[in-house]
């Protein structure tokens, strides 16, 4: 990975920019590394990452960039060992679909199932309910450091990273990114920018057209093992509703597929049957899961997690990860799991207020 060179300067930048020329990843990073350390302006932030979603970011452009990203955030830090079969599932965001949070609900069953999870996300920016706001609800304490994400992985087996708090620069970007309204490089970045060095992930892609790269992209940051997906209808998750795209990393080797759960004996549903609403409501939903409801949330659910359980090479297929998805939650270990990790991040939570 090529590291940051002297930056160029915002009007030879944008202009090579538009002219269609792509960047190299080392002035790919030092123009992101100028927006994270807060030397950019917003007029030139914005000029950024607007000329790049026209001209459209390459895999090089995207390495720089992630490279720019994860430098400046905090780390988590696991043994090798660990990090070889943890996983995180996460989207992008922007499908203004305002599903329930399949994601989270997965990575719990996930965990459940014996797959260590660094969960990375946020509170909600375009939903009424974000990872974190679920996870808050059900008591997680959700503003862990480096050390109480480790315990809690340590301990339960499934941990959570508050992407504000572990990219503190990103507050630079934000009142442009809400000014403008539309998806830019930073949702890209920030799924991809899992603080912990997880050999696997399954990332749901609002943008269909960026797969390829985002998949470049995570090989460069050592993820071994990775889905990168577009629902059914768009959503930036694994969907129930029809055939979904799938780029998928596995050994260096990159191939792009197609996959309908229906293959798996999955009744189709549609997007109303798995609409969420706040946190409350969401957290009902999830407990209703979590406490044997059948449907088309635990159909949703238990289709990615099955995935990410075939991705992170726990089963040998991804029939046999939503075999064992069902089992998980059945069996209460679901359940169990989210009590766990509210019990350990809550211990943590305490031990950084003394």
């Amino acid at each position: 990975m090529a590291h940051s060179h002297e930056f160029i300067g915002w009007p030879t930048l944008l202009a090579h920019i538009l002219d269609r020329r792509d960047l190299d990843a080392s002035q790919a990073e030092s123009a992101i590394t100028q927006i994270l350390n807060g030397d950019a302006t917003p007029s030139q932030m914005t000029a950024f990452v607007v000329a790049m979603r026209a001209k459209g970011e390459t895999v090089q452009e995207l390495e720089g960039m992630l490279h720019a990203v994860r430098s400046a955030g905090m780390k988590v830090h696991l043994s090798a060992e660990l990090a070889s079969r943890a996983i995180d599932i996460v989207g992008t965001g922007g499908d203004k679909s305002n599903t329930v949070n399949v994601s989270t609900m997965s990575a719990l069953v996930v965990a459940a199932a014996g797959v260590p999870v660094c969960k990375h996300g946020n509170r909600a920016a375009s939903s009424k309910c974000g990872a974190a706001d679920l996870l808050e609800a059900a008591g997680v304490a959700i503003e862990l450091d480096p050390h109480g994400v480790e315990a809690s992985i340590a301990a339960a087996g499934f941990g959570f990273c508050l992407a504000a708090h572990f990219h503190p620069a990103f507050r630079y970007t934000g009142p442009s990114r809400r000014e403008i309204g539309i998806p830019t490089v930073f949702n890209l970045l920030g799924p991809m920018a899992n603080p912990a060095p997880i050999s696997n992930m399954l990332v749901g892609v609002a943008m269909p057209n960026m797969m390829e790269a985002m998949v470049g992209a995570l090989a460069s940051r050592n993820v071994t093992s990775a889905w990168v997906v577009h629902g059914h209808g768009g959503l930036d998750e694994l969907a129930v509703s029809g055939p979904n795209i799938v780029y998928e990393l596995r050994d260096g080797n990159i191939s792009r597929f197609e996959i309908d759960a229906a293959e798996f004996g999955i009744t189709h549903s549609t997007l109303a049957d798995i609409r969420g609403g706040d946190a409350t409501e969401n957290l009902a939903i999830m407990n209703g899961l979590f406490g044997g409801q059948t449907g088309a949330v635990r159909d949703i659910v238990t289709f990615n997690a099955g995935c990410a359980l075939f991705v992170a090479r726990h089963v040998e297929s991804v029939a046999d990860g939503i075999d064992v998805a069902r089992a998980t939650i059945d069996s209460g270990a679901a359940a169990s799991m989210l009590a766990k990790v509210v019990t350990v991040s809550s211990a943590e939570a305490k031990r950084m207020q003394v």
